[in-house]
């Protein structure tokens, strides 16, 4: 009897669960890693691998925070969608070799096909500046969540994906942009039932503290294979 009790307040409370808390404990996941030795041509380098699977998810989760913004992520949202199913094609191929980011990248360096239209590396590169684009917004929201959220959204774009983009995109970013909902109108999606701002705000603390060694971890990877200057083809 306890036990159903149990399973039945952990069910209410997974039904419960914001896009920022599914965030965070997806994140808790990625936050165990393991140290590997990863070999190039010119070095051997300590560096954190990266589960797949659980990147991907927590990607996924990146999307619901991201929808909140309205319209104005529509072209970033489908981006970021396309990287996650090509990154999920090359699991599929092989579930067990292919289970870290790190051997997928190692393979593409080793066919140098690391930076062509469609490859992984290019996938991981564009999903690691969408979450630098969270990462920067939620920054700039737990700092003051009263400002201004089109200038929030702007300066974020402008900080983390548009040195990348070329003028078509930038274009497109900036005319969407003004269908950016009010800064009272995104925290409100973003809390649950009888959740205050001050908890929306320590959520995305936590969610912060997470972010910021994830791309740490992401950068040092991408650099190491020579595709984080990659631009939009």
């Amino acid at each position: 009897m306890k036990r159903k009790r149990c399973d039945m307040e952990e069910a209410t409370k997974k039904k419960k669960m914001t896009a920022i808390g599914s965030a965070i404990e997806e994140l808790s996941v990625l936050s165990i890693a393991k140290t590997t030795i990863v070999t190039t041509k010119t070095e051997t380098t300590n560096i954190i691998s990266l589960p797949l699977k659980p990147l991907l998810s927590f990607c996924k989760l990146i999307v619901q925070v991201l929808d909140k913004i309205g319209p104005t992520m529509a072209v970033l949202r489908q981006d970021i969608d396309q990287n996650i199913q090509r990154l999920e094609k090359m699991w599929e191929t092989d579930p067990i070799v292919y289970s870290n980011l790190v051997e997928i990248l190692r393979k593409e360096a080793k066919e140098g096909s690391s930076k062509k239209p469609k490859s992984c590396s290019r996938a991981a590169v564009w999903l690691t500046r969408a979450m630098a684009f969270t990462l920067a917004l939620l920054q700039r929201l737990v700092k003051d969540m009263s400002q201004n959220m089109q200038q929030a959204v702007e300066e974020s774009y402008n900080l983390t994906i548009k040195p990348w983009h070329g003028w078509i995109s930038c274009a497109a970013f900036k005319v969407a942009l003004k269908l950016v909902p009010n800064n009272n109108t995104f925290i409100n999606v973003l809390a649950g039932k009888d959740e205050s701002y001050q908890m929306v705000q320590d959520d995305i603390r936590s969610l912060i503290s997470l972010l910021i060694p994830l791309l740490s971890q992401l950068h040092s990877i991408l650099e190491l294979y020579e595709v984080h200057k990659l631009k939009s083809t």
